[in-house]
């Protein structure tokens, strides 16, 4: 008999690194109904004692396919068993309750912090060979444990949300309860996660505010998911946390733009993943590498490494292909290809800050599209969750490096086309550890305003194009080793290469730029 020849021979063409092969994982022929455990999809029967019999029962057979039919199949969390494929067929819809009791607190880990959250609408650990598979849909109910903020919605979606019930914490931000909002007074300004010490008592008197991801799998190995709609999440839609051989295909992710904390899907602590052919449109970072979190992250120790990105599409979202902030225990050996950024936020962003450690490394993005975005189309902020002027001053004391000190370096991006950002790059890196050795070949970008890098260090542009239409088309804040031979801007002698600080280190500048210094 014929070998199977591989499926994803060809997204290893040309790779910059070594990567093992991920398989899909394999399932018995066994395939049985959700319906012969009494589930029933009328939208109304709760059916979490089914779902969680179903996979319980086919799992100690062997394991096998588990069929979820057209309909509307109300439940409480899942739980996944090994060696099961949840399989969806067209037009079924899993949709889950909004009754918080179903949901009881678990240790996990979010954000890149260990710490309680209530329990996943769908969650594996410990488990290996799983999927989602199929064309049908997953919605998390997420409307109801999200926060909102009035200036993200119309007028008229405020005042409906206000009047459904809920307090406000001020007159411009809505919780869903009082126990939402109590957690949220407990937890630092921006975080999610509460900072002090809790009795049980205390944890599930703020459980509303612990909203869980959607799609939950720890420790798993040998996953896919395929074809399937996965939206409204409570929080995170899809977050794999120290998985290995990951497989994404195909899918779709949606969350409403105005969703906090709606991230598409958040790879974290995984090793050999898959993310292809699929689209976002979401409330917060869209395809996102994390691995932990200051001390969490770095005590844990598991970089996310080996993940190959191509043809996938980001509509709405803070970020098309993210890196951080949660990156203490390190990103390497990534490739990012043939994919589309329309309208998101920032494009390529890589973040973090003094806290983290952790080292980003070997990234290598090829054949990027971007259209309409807000901010910044390739950005890297090591001043992260700071306000704009905390960034790099001149009279900064410059501390020492140490395990805390985040480090960005080996980045290669080329063939980058970008038209109508409102900024065209930012490298803010940190004065004690430059961003270092940041390849751009090959790009094209049209913005408001041009590129601007500070602190960082071996920056080398090939063929590079920037076109704003204001201010310079570079500026320079304490770089060194920054070759701008091929480097091209308008015609206009008002766009223009700007020097400022006092730390400016070989800088190579073609003739055809007019310089100005301060």
């Amino acid at each position: 008999m014929a070998k199977t020849p591989y499926a994803y021979d060809r997204y290893y063409e040309n790779l910059s690194f070594e990567m093992p092969r991920v398989e899909r994982p394999v399932f018995p022929d066994r395939v049985v109904s959700v319906v012969r455990y009494g589930a029933v999809g009328d939208g109304q029967t709760l059916n979490t004692e089914a779902f969680n019999h179903a996979m319980k029962d086919l799992s100690a057979q062997g394991g096998g396919t588990l069929v979820v039919p057209a309909g509307i199949w109300f439940t409480g969390p899942i739980v996944f068993a090994s060696n099961i494929n949840l399989h969806l067929e067209e037009n079924a819809l899993l949709l889950f309750t909004d009754d918080k009791e179903a949901y009881p607190l678990v240790e996990t880990s979010f954000e890149g912090l260990n710490t309680r959250r209530a329990q996943s609408p769908i969650s594996a650990k410990n488990v290996v060979n799983i999927a989602i598979t199929g064309k049908g849909a997953i919605n998390g109910g997420g409307e109801s444990w999200r926060p909102l903020k009035k200036d993200k919605v119309t007028e008229r979606h405020w005042k409906q949300v206000v009047a459904s019930g809920g307090v406000l914490k001020d007159p411009k931000y809505w919780f869903p309860s009082e126990s939402a909002l109590r957690g949220e007074m407990m937890s630092r300004k921006g975080e999610n996660v509460p900072t002090t010490e809790l009795s049980d008592e205390d944890w599930h008197a703020i459980r509303d505010f612990m909203r869980p991801v959607m799609v939950s799998f720890i420790s798993c190995k040998n996953v896919l998911l395929e074809g399937v709609l996965f939206e409204n999440s409570p929080s995170w839609n899809i977050h794999p946390l120290m998985c290995e051989n990951l497989i994404v295909d195909g899918i779709t992710v949606r969350n409403p733009s105005y969703a906090q904390n709606g991230d598409g899907l958040d790879v974290e602590s995984c090793r050999n993943v898959l993310i292809l052919n699929s689209s976002f449109d979401v409330g917060d970072d869209a395809i996102c590498l994390k691995s932990g979190k200051d001390a969490d992250g770095r005590k844990r120790n598991m970089p996310t490494e080996n993940v190959l990105v191509e043809n996938c599409r980001v509509f709405k979202g803070h970020g098309g292909f993210v890196v951080g902030s949660e990156m203490s225990g390190g990103v390497r050996n990534v490739s990012v290809r043939n994919c589309q950024f329309l309208g998101t936020d920032v494009g390529l962003r890589f973040k973090s800050t003094r806290g983290r450690g952790g080292v980003v490394e070997n990234i290598y993005i090829d054949g990027i599209c971007m259209f309409d975005i807000v901010t910044d189309s390739f950005l890297f902020d090591l001043y992260y969750g700071k306000k704009k002027n905390e960034g790099t001053q001149e009279d900064e004391e410059i501390p020492a490096v140490t395990e805390e000190t985040p480090a960005f370096r080996n980045i290669y991006v080329k063939n980058l086309i970008s038209r109508n950002a409102g900024r065209a790059l930012l490298f803010n890196g940190l004065p004690e550890m430059n961003i270092n050795n940041i390849h751009l070949e090959n790009a094209i970008i049209s913005a408001k305003f041009g590129a601007e890098l500070s602190e960082s260090e071996n920056v080398h542009f090939v063929d590079v194009q920037v076109i704003p239409t204001e201010g310079p088309a570079i500026l320079l804040n304490n770089v060194k080793n920054v070759d701008l031979n091929g480097f091209n801007s308008h015609e206009d002698l008002n766009h223009k290469v700007k020097l400022t600080g006092s730390r400016n280190k070989n800088v190579s500048i073609p003739k055809q730029l007019v310089v100005n210094n301060e």
